[in-house]
């Protein structure tokens, strides 16, 4: 029986702001376009959402959240947002608005990046999401996720790897889960496996086991049952190699129409 392997904290990362970003640049410093803190400084309200919404999540201790934010949405965020900046105390945050969507309704792109200190290692997050943010005068109340992935490696040099997992797909489906190393190992020994996570292991930033296999190629090529009701799946994906360990989680939304795969 193949052993059971851990999540380094916070390899799964809960959707909704938090972790996008959470996956795939290779960043150096903070991202581009994060705004760097100023005390005392703080956003006009007929500044931009991606503006106001940038500066609250890099301000230390998610206080500047509480302005932004209302109803359940609020509180339910807030928490997961403490939760994650314990975990990644230098993390920092980038909002764009990104394209909108086919019915007009405006997009952000959340970008964030940070490492983890845990067992020795170092592990270096980069994480991204698209989402379209619901609000009632100047506060946000809710979101719809569009797209979200996130990488955690504990690689001492950039080991770029492709991840080859669609946004969306139809219900009863199958369709390939795939995360490819880029840079060809020789004929050194890569394992890995695949779990799909609940939606409470997601909420609340869970490490799920995961059992690895020997695997004879440069990556890890799964295909995988889409559920037969309209929805999301969360994958998290383990590779382990000699450079280095390497976590994936990938958010994919299951929709009933074709017209719904891009929108």
């Amino acid at each position: 029986m193949k052993p059971p392997v851990r999540h380094p904290k916070s390899a799964a990362l809960a959707s909704s702001l938090l972790a996008l970003f959470a996956v795939f640049l290779p960043f150096s410093g903070r991202p581009v376009g994060a705004v760097p803190l100023r005390t005392g400084w703080h956003p006009s309200a007929s500044a931009p959402l991606s503006v106001r919404l940038q500066q609250a999540l890099n301000t230390p201790g998610g206080v500047a959240l509480s302005d932004l934010l209302a109803g359940e949405y609020a509180s339910d965020l807030e928490s997961r947002f403490r939760i994650f900046s314990a975990r990644f105390p230098d993390a920092r945050w980038s909002v764009k608005q990104a394209n909108p969507l086919l019915d007009g309704r405006p997009t952000f792109e959340v970008v964030v990046s940070g490492t983890l200190n845990s067992g020795g290692l170092t592990y270096a997050l980069e994480a991204s999401q698209r989402l379209v943010l619901q609000s009632e005068g100047e506060r946000i109340i809710g979101e719809e996720v569009i797209s979200e992935q996130s990488i955690l490696s504990s690689a001492s040099k950039p080991l770029p790897i492709s991840l080859l997992i669609p946004d969306a797909v139809l219900t009863g489906s199958r369709y390939d889960v795939d995360v490819v190393l880029d840079r060809p190992l020789g004929n050194a020994m890569v394992a890995g496996g695949l779990i799909g996570l609940t939606p409470v292991q997601v909420s609340l930033q869970s490490t799920p086991e995961i059992q690895l296999s020997p695997m004879h190629g440069g990556g890890l090529f799964k295909s995988v049952q889409a559920p037969f009701t309209p929805g999301s799946q969360t994958w998290a994906v383990m590779l382990v190699h000699p450079d280095g360990l390497i976590t994936v989680t990938k958010r994919v939304r299951v929709v009933r129409n074709e017209e719904e795969l891009t929108l």
